[in-house]
């Protein structure tokens, strides 16, 4: 007997065995994806998909073969909402900076993604569309294929560091943080950091929305200039 591949886009729609199809993958998705929304991705699992279909977990089994499985569909068709018709200029890191600023849209459309433990194979047909938008992206650089992965693989861990960060922050109570602000920089003003004291001189109040989506920008903007410039070997490898 052939071996069941071993990836959920590799099987069959549903099984070859038992009555007419009642379900779709996509319902499954959006159902499984329905319940991560509201209640995080422990919430998620066949039988509670099942339940919200009104029917049987053994009836899911025709479509998948577990948790895993409704994972890795939730995952793909939420990256499927990163919009990837937007044209490249040819400037590597503006280009990578408006992805990751669209990415991080759809993190704080379905928070529940961060939850998702990282596995770096765990891609589908959307995930697949998102790396060949990245490394089109990169075509200018002179770096080569891992190489461009692995810049890939960087900024898609950033930008889920900076969105956990901002959902972090959007969820603390604005009375904690000022809290936080007002001892951090009375600390910092007794003379035993004066290097933090220089650091955080003239910084002036902002928007906590407006400051995330500012401090995301530059952060991914300086991250991928270094490191681009430094695995290309050489600055000029960059478009001026």
């Amino acid at each position: 007997m052939a071996e069941e591949p071993g990836t959920v886009w590799e099987r069959p729609e549903r099984g070859a065995r038992g009555p007419a199809p009642e379900r779709s993958r996509e319902q499954i998705t959006r159902a499984a994806i329905r319940l991560a929304d509201a209640d995080g991705l422990t919430a998620v699992s066949v039988r509670q998909v099942a339940k919200e279909l009104g029917t049987g977990p053994a009836s899911l089994y025709r479509y998948v073969a577990g948790r895993d499985d409704l994972v890795d569909l939730m995952v793909d068709a939420a990256t499927g909402g990163i919009d990837l018709t937007v044209a490249l200029t040819g400037d590597p890191v503006t280009d990578l900076v408006a992805l990751a600023a669209r990415t991080q849209q759809v993190h704080y459309r379905h928070p529940w993604l961060l939850e998702v433990t990282p596995e770096a194979m765990r891609v589908g047909p959307c995930g697949l569309d998102y790396l060949e938008y990245a490394l089109g992206a990169l075509a200018p650089v002179r770096m080569t294929g891992q190489a461009k992965l692995e810049a890939v693989a960087v900024l898609s861990a950033l930008v889920a560091m900076l969105s956990r960060a901002a959902l972090h922050s959007r969820r603390s109570p604005t009375a904690r943080q000022a809290a936080q602000a007002a001892y951090l920089t009375k600390a910092a003003r007794q003379g035993a950091h004066p290097l933090l004291a220089e650091a955080l001189a003239g910084q002036a109040a902002a928007d906590p929305a407006q400051d995330a989506r500012a401090l995301s920008e530059r952060v991914v903007r300086r991250v991928l200039a270094g490191l681009l410039a430094s695995d290309a070997g050489a600055p000029s490898s960059l478009p001026e």
